[in-house]
């Protein structure tokens, strides 16, 4: 069995732990259950989730048994903890929606199939949507002390701001997320749970739950929240969140993320997010200090962390889609990708029939695009070699653009000179 706890040691994944002395050698003495929660909020995790579930996978391949939780109970609460103000609730038809996003992504991360070990995928509304809210006062809320709660740093900074407060809504998600503990622990012998730093209060709320009700020892595990070197958050990016579903953040685009990383973040997240071991870590490290202007570092993170949220048919369209932009040739693509590829270019709308008849002329599709501000410098350009139509030179000021032309069902990619890109859909 692999030492987990010296694995979490080494890639930096561990922030605190409920026994720091005794918990190393706990975690070899036999395989143990873990389990990590994951609140509805979005139909999609996103790299916020990351962290926790890479340490989720780590343990697995271990040898230990994992359980992902989806809060279908707690989601409908929302969990105070590092947030500023109250979450918006959510409706419980949109709320099972996310749920089924969120757990077909679940399964890419976790093998649900290889005996003692196998994933376990719950969710707590199925045991919290029995309770009563009397039964629920008088069997779990009576072991909790208010002033115990009022300690915890995701009710102490919520409650000195005279703005938004703190809920008694919000004030009661930690006796649910306390009572999920107990509830694995006694169904599923489940002794471990992680989570992120601002999961603290809540894991040791559950830890002190099942002291008091079932008289057992239950451990709990933190890793950091994932910042950035400059102590913002990771994963944000100028449209939102960078999310782990293909349809909400490229490919192409989530492996754009990672390889524009800071430096300074690339040797952490080798760490945290890949399978390398820590030589080859090391080595990584080392090619991008001699030659920090290959981005070997940032080449290696993107190409892992690409590869295991989105297969390697997503890291092969990612690639390509990066060499597109950097001038390869265009083949058939669908519009979604092209969209993808060429987010922040201009775009430009016409209609269909302008690629019928006698079609377009490229002068004029290069003022209409915006790529040239008249019919002379649009002529300029292409005799100077500096025209591209789906990145393949146009020498012919007399080339007249159809349907032949569109680099998928709809979009052409015009280009002038080395990186002045401009898209036009051609509609109805």
């Amino acid at each position: 069995m692999l030492n987990i706890f010296h694995e979490l040691s080494w890639r930096r994944l561990i922030n605190q732990t409920t026994d720091d002395e005794n918990l190393p050698r706990w975690l070899g003495e036999k395989t143990r259950t873990v389990y990590v929660g994951f609140d509805p909020t979005a139909d999609s995790l996103h790299v916020g989730h990351l962290m926790a579930l890479m340490v989720l996978r780590r343990f697995q391949r271990a040898g230990h048994r994992p359980i992902a939780l989806v809060g279908g109970a707690t989601g409908m609460i929302g969990d105070p903890s590092g947030k500023s103000e109250e979450r918006r609730l959510l409706s419980v038809e949109l709320l099972r929606a996310n749920q089924a996003g969120m757990e077909k992504q679940l399964r890419r991360f976790l093998d649900f199939g290889c005996g003692p070990t196998s994933a376990v995928l719950v969710n707590n509304f199925d045991w919290m949507g029995r309770f009563g809210y009397l039964e629920f006062l008088r069997d779990i809320g009576k072991h909790f002390p208010v002033n115990v709660m009022l300690t915890k740093d995701s009710v102490k900074s919520r409650l000195g701001r005279d703005d938004t407060g703190l809920s008694y809504t919000e004030f009661s998600y930690m006796l649910l997320q306390a009572y999920d503990f107990v509830h694995l622990n006694e169904h599923y012998g489940c002794e471990l749970q992680a989570g992120g730093s601002d999961q603290w209060g809540n894991i040791t709320a559950g830890i002190d739950l099942a002291r008091r009700i079932r008289g057992v020892q239950l451990y709990g595990i933190t890793c950091p929240l994932l910042t950035k070197s400059d102590g913002s958050k990771m994963g944000k990016t100028e449209s939102g969140a960078l999310w782990l579903d293909a349809e909400k953040t490229s490919p192409y685009q989530f492996y754009q993320y990672w390889i524009n990383l800071e430096d300074a973040d690339v040797d952490k997240c080798l760490r945290f997010f890949t399978d390398l071991a820590a030589e080859e870590i090391d080595a990584v490290a080392a090619a991008h200090r001699a030659a920090p202007e290959a981005r070997e570092g940032q080449r290696r993170l993107a190409a892992e962390l690409t590869r295991l949220v989105h297969g390697d048919e997503g890291l092969a369209a990612a690639i390509k889609a990066t060499e597109i932009f950097f001038g390869a040739e265009i083949g058939r693509l669908s519009d979604a990708q092209l969209a993808a590829i060429f987010a922040d270019v201009p775009h430009k709308r016409l209609g269909r029939d302008r690629l019928e008849g006698g079609g377009l002329p490229i002068v004029d599709a290069l003022v209409e695009s915006g790529l040239a501000r008249s019919k002379g410098e649009a002529r300029r350009t292409i005799t100077q070699g500096g025209a591209y139509v789906n990145n393949r030179r146009i020498n012919d000021v007399d080339t007249v653009l159809d349907a032949r032309h569109l680099a998928s069902d709809t979009v052409m990619v015009l280009r002038s000179g080395k990186k002045r890109y401009a898209l036009i859909r051609f509609e109805g």
